[in-house]
């Protein structure tokens, strides 16, 4: 016999501390109120009296006395939770992976699957053994123990109601590392995996993960799984007028049957777009919205069924992004006069452009960028990055080549994003410079006589090196002039290359801060308050929730307040059809058996009945007199 409650020492302690106090009680003198009678008899009693207060005369309710040492005994020995100690080395020893991932959401079956799920495990626990014990884990991204190894059903009835699902992917792998380390050494190790399957890639799992030492067991959930998604939504500004915007939505049908779905798209909450159409078996269709005005800040999608039904996954219906902030960039611009080079800065209203003569004094404010037309000024730290448009021999970042004559475009880099939305293959420029970049540098263009135009950084600062004068060509008469200037401003403030309008949930995300604090806070979609920390400029936070979330950096007046947004975006969670069996390669999952409840024939409820027998026993003595 051992105790799987307090310790023996602690019971000693407790049951010599009560025992005093109950032996004090019984030998304590009765204090006697003075009352003056009238006739001898009477003091005759009075004396009979006092004498039956001393303390041989009080322990001759020794019968009384012992039964309430009894019932103490009784109570001292529940709380250490006597049991043989085969019942606490024998028993199975159960962690069950509970799946919190997003399918597990699904309303195939009512109210959910999570809720079924945790109908089904509450069954399992009901089911355990006195000698059986489980561990209660939350499978998303990351495991959560929810309890620990144990078989008390005040423990474990919390954990299960504790269970929530989440708008991550499931990582069995971590799951079920995490459950053969919990098990490691203890006898009948099972793992009971509780899931609709929706699992991803599980084939080489049993490849990193041992399970040779643990029994693995599938408790399936789901029955059906029909659904639509928005598997990609991002957004940005379009590039000559902020107030509008360019929006990339995936949709996907994961069915094998074609279906009929509208679309809504939604800016600062209210309806700027609803779109109809089909979408065949498994198709995943994309969507490019190329010219969307009515939104400011917010951006959201919803897609339902044409007929208004919804579907068997609505965390996927909805997705959020967050337009970046239309801030104004500084720009500097050394020139002794160039009209098309002016025209194009006017194009942009979010621009604050200063104009200075070669030579002159540069201001000592910050400027982003700073535009210098055949000129190579020395420039102050206060200078972000720079454009070269036909850099001289001296002072530029980068050497000058050859001259050029009669040349243009032969090739440029089609990806960078300083090059978007422009055509240069029909480019003719009448005389330049070749470029020489050095091995860190980035040639994004070039003619058949070589680089024309360079990207690169400097002792920390980004440039752009044109080797022409763009007046000696044809490329100021075309729509690429205004396009270059304004796509590399963009480039370098990173307002639209650098911006991302909404993460990925289940992963880490670095979301940029404005303060040095060396922490901040997430607010989520539920408004729920994180204290994350921030690393070099980037509050770091796991997040598992879809939404719109607030970050909020500093305290008092120097609070920073900001706004970010996360979707699903998983396909593998929106395939949300069910699995009735759990393959880990040459491993297969035997069906979990959930028995009829357990007897936990555990001695302390014994206990509590006996005490609660001898209670009506010393109850009947005392009123029939016969422990008076």
């Amino acid at each position: 016999m051992t105790l799987a409650g307090l310790p023996l020492s602690q019971l000693l302690m407790l049951g010599g501390g009560a025992a005093s106090v109950t032996v004090l009680l019984y030998i304590l003198k009765l204090r006697r109120r003075a009352v003056p009678v009238p006739f001898a008899r009477i003091w005759d009693a009075v004396f009979r009296d006092r004498q039956a207060t001393e303390l041989f005369s009080k322990l001759r309710r020794l019968l009384s006395l012992l039964l309430q040492l009894a019932l103490l005994a009784l109570l001292i020995l529940a709380l250490g939770d006597p049991r043989p100690k085969s019942a606490l080395l024998n028993g199975r020893h159960i962690v069950v992976l509970v799946d919190g991932s997003a399918s597990m959401k699904a309303i195939d079956v009512q109210p959910s699957r999570i809720e079924v799920a945790k109908a089904q495990v509450r069954k399992l626990v009901r089911g355990l053994g006195s000698a059986d014990r489980a561990l209660i884990v939350q499978m998303g991204s990351l495991p959560s123990p929810l309890s620990t190894m144990s078989s008390d059903a005040t423990e474990l009835d919390p954990a299960i109601d504790a269970l929530t699902a989440s708008d991550t992917r499931a990582d069995l792998e971590r799951g079920l590392s995490f459950a053969v380390d919990s098990l490691r050494g203890l006898p009948k190790a099972e793992v009971v995996v509780v899931s609709d399957g929706v699992l991803g890639t599980s084939s080489e799992i049993a490849k990193h993960v041992d399970l040779s030492a643990v029994s693995l067991e599938f408790l399936p959930v789901g029955k059906s799984g029909t659904n639509v998604a928005l598997t990609e939504f991002s957004v940005r500004r379009y590039p000559l007028d902020k107030s509008r915007s360019e929006v990339m939505l995936e949709v996907t049908n994961t069915n094998e049957r074609p279906v009929q779905v509208e679309l809504t798209l939604l800016g600062d909450g209210a309806v700027i777009d609803v779109s109809r159409f089909a979408l065949g078996p498994s198709e995943r269709l994309p969507r490019y919205y190329q010219d969307l005005a009515g939104a400011s800040r917010t951006l959201e999608a919803k897609i339902r069924m044409a007929d208004g039904r919804g579907d068997d996954l609505p965390a996927d219906d909805h997705a959020y992004a967050l337009m970046p902030e239309r801030h104004r960039a500084r720009v500097l611009v050394i020139s002794s006069g160039n009209t098309y080079l002016e025209a194009a800065l006017l194009l942009d209203e979010y621009l604050d452009v200063v104009t200075i003569g070669p030579g002159k004094t540069i201001p000592s404010e910050h400027f982003d960028v700073a535009i210098l037309d055949g000129v190579a000024d020395a420039l102050p730290d206060s200078v972000a990055a720079a454009l070269y448009l036909n850099p001289p021999e001296a002072g530029t970042p980068l050497a000058l080549g050859p001259t050029l004559n009669d040349f243009g475009f032969d090739t440029w880099d089609k990806k960078s994003p300083i090059l978007r939305f422009l055509a240069l293959a029909d480019v003719q420029v009448s005389k330049g410079h070749a470029l020489l970049p050095i091995a860190s540098d980035r040639v994004l263009g070039a003619s058949d006589q070589g680089p024309i135009l360079v990207s690169g950084a400097r002792a920390g600062h980004a440039f752009v090196a044109l080797g022409f004068d763009p007046r000696n060509s044809d490329l100021v008469l075309r729509v690429a002039w205004p396009l270059f200037v304004l796509n590399t401003i963009n480039a370098f403030v990173e307002e639209d290359t650098g911006y991302v309008s909404s993460f990925r949930t289940g992963e880490v995300w670095r979301v940029p801060v404005a303060s040095s604090a060396n922490s901040a806070t997430v607010i989520d979609p539920r408004g729920v308050h994180h204290e994350v920390p921030v690393k070099e400029g980037r509050a770091i936070y796991l997040g598992e929730q879809a939404g719109f979330y607030k970050l909020v950096t500093g305290s008092g007046v120097d609070a920073t307040n900001g706004e970010f947004a996360a979707n699903l975006s998983d396909l593998d969670e929106s395939r949300i059809t069910p699995v009735t069996e759990l393959a880990l390669g040459n491993k297969r999952a035997r069906p979990a058996s959930i028995g009829a409840p357990g007897r936990k024939r555990e001695a302390w409820v014994y206990l509590l009945a006996i005490v609660a027998a001898l209670s009506v026993l010393e109850w009947i003595t005392y009123h029939r007199r016969v422990t008076v």
